[in-house]
């Protein structure tokens, strides 16, 4: 896996947040299919209302006589803070062409954008992909364009973006380029630490220092109790940790390698160094919820919780227990390299039936560039790939700690989808959910749940 550093979204600004990119998970409104089935997670600020499922252009300025627009399938045009100032850098850079936004809707926009591009007389230039699933069904359909020319001609290193590339590629061909992406890292409670006087996390922590960390800063006294470690219940918190070292994949039907990390789990769960599962579940509890109690030391969760985080502390309605917050990078295996982590991705594509395919292409190249990159980035947004000046600027961001680590967690090394291009990704899904929820309320040992996740998703793979 080529090694990089990794840019990617927080979707939104500070105080205008909208998460375009990614919808909301099952825990928040506006959710939709992610990357795999699993709801991506990334809606935690409240977005303003979706565009509706029928197709709204944008109010751009008109065209003037002779240019060329360019139209762009989008959604949640109204909340979303980066199309706007992507476009003004595009048409400055590129006298004649004018970008006009078409909004298909947030709920059921892989839908309807797989309809209009499969209809008869769509004049889309650009598509913006929204997750994993949809990406596969419309290569399936036939209506993508592949990009492989375009990016041999123009020489585009695809290293920049982390391998990320790698994973969506269908039979050797390439139909999209991300120019947005959401990825786990560790937050912590400063204060949680500083009371314990015990070290903070770091960028390099290996598993077994990273539960030796959360025992050591753990409170089991009867209402005094402070948790060193939290996972939410989504599979994502837990089975992914068995990814990172890029030998394993969480569609092949096999997966043995998950055991040491429902161990540990199950073990912090007994101890007491993190909330049952089975309460969590029954309650409801979200994890922004969670954190803001204030006596969880660390949690992985997604960049999506940055700016949420943020603005909640600056309004108030989080408290000074939470205020003094860090990030580090995810913990690793042993020999796998610190900073690879997991991310959903959001992309661009040009449609088979693009009325201007190469002036498309120098749009798809900019946005998903370094130049769109640092564009994005002024808006409060990780982009797909990242420069030191995308760092500065999402680490200046008021309210981002200010300490030189959790800036440096933002610079991620081999970055892998949490499921990647799969036609039977929603199935296999629903077998690994299943399999999760039984072994984290112990209704079975770890390894029959592992048994019942390999029987079940080796049963789909088969069909």
């Amino acid at each position: 896996m080529k090694k990089r550093v990794l840019g990617l979204t927080l979707a939104c600004t500070v105080t205008a947040m909208s998460l375009a990119g990614c919808s909301g998970s099952s825990d928040n409104t506006g959710t939709t299919a992610a990357a795999g089935g699993e709801t991506t997670k990334a809606a935690e600020s409240t977005a303003a209302p979706a565009a509706g499922d029928s197709t709204t252009a944008a109010p751009t300025a008109p065209a003037a006589d002779g240019d060329t627009v360019l139209k762009w399938a989008v959604w949640d045009i109204s909340s979303t803070v980066y199309y706007q100032p992507l476009i003004d850098a595009f048409e400055a850079a590129n006298p004649g062409v004018k970008i006009e936004m078409v909004d298909l809707g947030s709920a059921d926009y892989q839908t309807v954008l797989a309809t209009e591009l499969t209809g008869s007389g769509s004049d889309f230039d650009i598509a913006t992909i929204k997750d994993v699933p949809g990406y596969t069904t419309l290569v399936n359909k036939g209506v993508l364009e592949a990009l492989d020319d375009y990016i041999a001609k123009d020489s585009v290193d695809l290293s920049q973006y982390g391998g990320i590339t790698d994973q969506v590629t269908v039979d050797g061909k390439l139909y999209e380029l991300p120019f947005r992406s959401d990825f786990w890292v560790m937050f912590y409670n400063k204060d949680v630490f500083d009371n314990a006087g015990v070290e903070y996390p770091t960028n390099d922590m290996t598993f077994e220092q990273y539960d030796a960390l959360a025992r050591s800063v753990t409170n089991d006294t009867p209402g005094q109790e402070v948790y060193g470690a939290h996972y939410h219940t989504w599979r994502s918190a837990v089975q992914l940790f068995g990814i990172l070292d890029g030998k394993n994949s969480i569609v092949d039907g096999s997966y043995d390698f998950l055991k040491p990390y429902y161990e540990m789990i199950l073990s912090q769960q007994e101890d007491g160094v993190c909330q049952d599962y089975a309460t969590l579940k029954t309650s409801s509890l979200h994890y922004s919820g969670a954190f803001a109690q204030g006596n969880v030391a660390m949690m992985n969760m997604g960049s999506w919780f940055i700016p949420t985080l943020i603005e909640k502390i600056k309004t108030g309605e989080y408290g000074a227990e939470v205020a003094n917050w860090g990030l580090v990078k995810y913990p690793h295996a042993e020999g796998v390299e610190p900073g690879s982590t997991l991310a959903t991705i959001t992309c661009l594509s040009i449609p088979t039936s693009a009325p201007h395919k190469d002036l498309a292409w120098e749009f798809v190249k900019f946005v998903c560039g370094p130049d769109g990159a640092e564009v994005v980035a002024q808006t409060g947004t990780i982009p797909a790939i990242t420069t030191d000046a995308v760092v500065a600027a999402i680490s200046g961001m008021e309210g981002f700690p200010t300490d030189e680590a959790s800036a440096e967690a933002l610079k991620t090394a081999n970055t892998y989808l949490e499921m990647p291009v799969h036609p039977k990704s929603s199935e296999i899904e629903t077998v690994l959910n299943e399999g999760h929820d039984n072994i984290m309320t112990e209704g079975c040992t770890i390894d029959e749940g592992i048994a019942e996740m390999t029987e079940g998703v080796q049963a789909v793979l088969g069909q």
